[in-house]
């Protein structure tokens, strides 16, 4: 995995349980099974797109 590009931001962030295992369920649906935070720019980045 490549290092964080230094203009990125760290963020800090609480979900429910529930809420978890929907991000880890919609990762196993991706070819490369991302990491949860790459999920979450992911699911970001599309909503974004619209």
């Amino acid at each position: 995995m490549a290092p964080p590009k230094k203009d990125n931001i760290p963020l800090t962030l609480r979900v429910s349980q529930e809420l978890l295992k929907k991000i880890d369920a919609l990762r196993r649906t991706e070819e490369d099974i991302p990491t949860r935070p790459e999920m979450i720019r992911r699911i970001l980045e599309q909503h974004f797109e619209h």
